[in-house]
């Protein structure tokens, strides 16, 4: 794709608190995260990095002009790529959980040891990436009113299933420990904006007026505190305003992301 591509007049490199972790990782390493700054799948691996203290390098990457060494690794040429002693791996969630077993000298463990809790842990980020992700895509990505609460209601029906499975007290999905669940989810989290912004919205009910799902609603403004003032989440976001052209795009449903595009099409987030 060349620069006449219409998603390619992208911000260039971080900002904000984000840009000062990608200059204290800017040096060579062997471990590599090929990024985009913008990218919320880049954000969960970014966050399990930080979170566990693992040492690498960070590469910034517009998916519009690829170069040739992401693309050796990767021929999708998706962002977020890991080089990992000269070979690739690729997928977000597969990758947060690889660099919780490959450097298990680093804390927090992000994944419970009990077989029982990790397997649970497993079936939530799951329907994270299976239900919650296209529902905010479908909300975001809609044009017109008709319909459009339809898909806000879709949306915040699965938050609240989501928020139902929590551990009551928290304020993390499991309890008091930061897990993957939580990581797996935080990037759309922090991006609940766009709706205010771009679509009328989002339609969560105010402190109070939350009828039957009243205690639903607190439990997750509960949880999104807490991982809104995560540092690791903080620290791996930029300045909201570089965001606003990106989501602006899949607001008009003209971006051509993967994501994009297979949404548009009615197919899975790939």
């Amino acid at each position: 794709m060349g620069k006449d591509h219409p998603d390619a007049n992208l911000h260039p490199e971080a900002t904000g608190l984000a840009a000062k972790t990608v200059q204290a990782h800017s040096a060579e390493n062997d471990l590599k995260l090929y990024s985009g700054w913008f990218c919320p799948f880049v954000q969960r691996v970014w966050i399990t990095l930080e979170e566990k203290g693992i040492q690498y390098q960070y590469i910034e990457v517009n998916p519009y002009h690829k170069p040739q060494s992401l693309l050796d690794m990767n021929p999708r040429g998706l962002v977020p790529t890991l080089q990992y002693q000269g070979k690739p791996l690729y997928e977000s969630t597969v990758l947060c959980e690889f660099l919780e077993e490959a450097y298990p000298d680093h804390t927090p463990k992000l994944l419970p040891e009990d077989p029982y809790l990790r397997a649970r842990t497993r079936i939530w980020i799951d329907y994270v990436g299976s239900r919650i992700i296209p529902a905010y895509h479908r909300f975001l990505q809609h044009q017109g009113s008709d319909g459009l609460t339809e898909k806000r209601t879709e949306f915040l029906n699965h938050l609240k299933e989501f928020t139902s499975e929590m551990d009551p007290e928290g304020p993390f999905f499991l309890g008091k420990e930061f897990s993957l669940v939580d990581i797996a989810i935080a990037p759309w989290a922090n991006r609940l904006w766009v709706f205010d912004h771009f679509k009328g919205g989002l339609g969560i009910p105010e402190v109070g007026q939350g009828g039957n799902f009243e205690e639903v609603w607190k439990r997750w403004r509960k949880w999104l505190s807490a991982v809104e003032s995560r540092k690791s989440v903080k620290e791996t976001l930029s300045d909201k305003e570089h965001y606003l052209s990106i989501y602006g795009r899949y607001a008009r449903d003209e971006a051509q992301s993967e994501a994009a595009k297979a949404i548009r099409v009615g197919r899975g987030i790939p």
